[in-house]
């Protein structure tokens, strides 16, 4: 095997326990110690930008955010992807169309046109605010990176009716991110491997969402939390601990990468 040059990181239920504001002193030894022997640590979310939390004494190498529609490596942009803006509008209708109220991400700010139970559950499950926002159509006047709205799958074709330019990604069953298509935070990571000119087996990754199969399956040993879904962990090379057992330390700890 290829030592191991970077470590892809999601966030809610992998680092962070739900409804938790900052991580655990374990989980902050392990990502330092990563650091310091030599291997980049790196957020891979589905959060915007504005809403990745800032960790005392971690200072991460790169963050990949909006499920991969944005990767920012030493304030460069290594992917950039937005929604168009025709079909912004046609999102924002086939909500409206299914009586579903919509959270819009920029690189500035994340707002809603209203909530319901299970986009309000969604928000808290990030520690986020949920409440409608008069800001909703100005953040339409600037690039949309993502759409969180409540719905299930039997609702995800009528989320996307008359659109080519977006996809679903999901990491809970009642609601969804929207996001440009070709995005995901696999095409993210692939991008990232070949700017930094490495290969799949030097790369490992943890997450416990639906959104983070892709990233498991691109990179060369994909790690799903004890806490993940059996669609996660189906498609993992290794489980490790629940995130409420620091995980991610103790399997770092046990494979001697820190």
């Amino acid at each position: 095997m290829k030592k191991i040059k970077i470590a892809f990181f999601d966030i809610d239920g992998t680092i962070l326990r739900f409804g938790k504001p900052d991580i655990t002193a374990k989980t902050k030894e392990a990502l330092n110690k990563l650091q310091e022997n030599g291997i980049k640590i790196c957020i891979a979310t589905g959060r915007p930008l504005v809403t990745i939390p800032q960790f005392e004494g971690v200072d991460f190498d790169m963050k990949i955010a909006f499920n991969g529609s944005v990767c920012l490596l030493d304030n460069e942009f290594i992917v950039n992807k937005t929604i168009p803006a025709d079909e912004v509008l046609k999102i924002i209708d086939n909500a409206a169309k299914m009586g579903r109220p919509l959270a819009v991400a920029t690189r500035s700010r994340i707002v809603t046109n209203g909530c319901d139970d299970a986009l309000r559950e969604y928000f808290e499950l990030a520690s986020l605010d949920s409440t409608p926002s008069e800001e909703f159509e100005d953040a339409l006047k600037e690039d949309v990176y993502q759409f969180m709205m409540g719905c299930v799958e039997s609702e995800w074709d009528a989320v996307l009716e008359g659109t080519s330019s977006a996809q679903i990604a999901a990491w809970w069953d009642s609601a969804v991110d929207i996001i440009p298509k070709d995005s995901g935070k696999g095409n993210a990571i692939k991008k990232v491997l070949e700017h930094l000119n490495l290969s799949s087996e030097e790369v490992i990754a943890f997450g416990d969402g639906g959104n983070d199969v892709d990233m498991l399956e691109t990179v060369g040993i994909g790690v799903a939390m004890g806490n993940a879904g059996d669609k996660v962990k189906a498609v993992a090379n290794e489980v490790c601990g629940s995130v409420d057992e620091d995980g991610v330390y103790h399997y770092l700890k046990a494979k001697g990468l820190i």
